[in-house]
């Protein structure tokens, strides 16, 4: 079982002109809990879901995608919303409405109680690194991980929440010093490492860690950097509607790929197991591309690509 906890919330995306197009159940860490479960490893999410409308939306597929939720129960606030404004070639800026609502509902002692025996891998980021009290839920979880318990950190970072936050440094921190994998794209190390360029940023962010970084580059590549190596894998061109949930995509596609054959900490130094991985991740990431919103592919539709 992945457990993947964080927010979940609901996508209202507009475009260039502000013409609202669609409301879609989203959250990157609810995004990447889909991706696994579609592709058929069982996934858990690990996070509050209202019980307005929003929220038995979300319930609803979340039993349709088959992912587990990981609380007693749905929480009283209302559900969080994301304002995704995409530009002109698809690509989406975040704004959220995140005061007193369900995403930031999950306590260290719910979140602790919550993770089962079964668990072999921790999915954990976005604003579950800086929402109070869900990022000491996130620390909590990550720092309990047993040790041969996988963790993978994304943290999608979002500049109007985390900047000049001392709830994201300090959790970010903490979580980093436990992490196996960190995703990070070219957005992520500007923010974080806005002195540096992003190849040189993410090969500081391996040093720091010490964990396999996976920086994906756009369009452009997808950069596996390992403290003795870096490969690059050139990311195929597809027709991109937009890029909601592409990331998110390829986490869940790396990591189902991984467990799915059984793989866990001690065969990340398997360099290229981890590229056949993040090749995996490439194509789950491209399929959700063509597609609008974060509608992540299922196992057999890339059995039959």
């Amino acid at each position: 079982m992945i457990y993947v906890i964080g927010e979940a919330l609901i996508d209202i995306i507009v475009d260039a002109e502000g013409t609202v197009l669609a409301s879609v159940v989203g959250g990157a860490p609810l995004n990447t809990a889909r991706t696994i479960a579609r592709l058929e490893v069982p996934a858990t999410f690990l996070g509050g879901i209202s019980t307005d409308a929003f929220g038995n939306r979300m319930m609803r597929l979340l039993a349709e995608d088959g992912v587990h939720y990981a609380l007693a129960s749905q929480v009283p606030e209302p559900t969080t919303l994301a304002i995704a404004e995409l530009d002109r070639h698809g690509a989406a800026t975040y704004r959220f409405v995140m005061d007193n609502t369900s995403a930031t509902a999950v306590t260290p002692d719910a979140a602790l109680a919550a993770i089962g025996p079964d668990c072999r891998a921790v999915h954990a980021g976005t604003l579950g690194l800086v929402l109070q009290p869900l990022a000491d839920a996130t620390r909590a979880v990550v720092k309990s991980s047993p040790a041969d318990c996988l963790v993978m950190i994304d943290p999608n970072c979002r500049p109007s929440v985390m900047d000049s936050s001392e709830v994201f440094t300090r959790t970010l921190d903490a979580v980093l010093a436990r992490a196996d994998i960190v995703k990070v794209s070219g957005d992520d190390l500007a923010f974080l490492m806005p002195n540096l360029d992003s190849r040189s940023a993410a090969q500081e962010l391996q040093r720091q860690s010490g964990a396999l970084v996976l920086f994906t580059d756009g369009a452009g590549s997808v950069q596996v950097i390992a403290a003795s190596e870096t490969v690059t894998i050139e990311v195929p061109r597809v027709n991109v509607v937009d890029t909601v949930g592409a990331g998110d995509s390829f986490s869940g596609g790396f990591l189902a790929h991984w467990l799915a054959r059984g793989l866990g900490r001690r065969e990340l130094t398997d360099l290229p197991a981890v590229v056949e991985a993040a090749a995996f991740g490439i194509k789950v990431a491209g399929i959700t591309c063509q597609r609008a919103g974060a509608d992540p592919p299922r196992a057999l539709e890339l059995a039959a690509g």
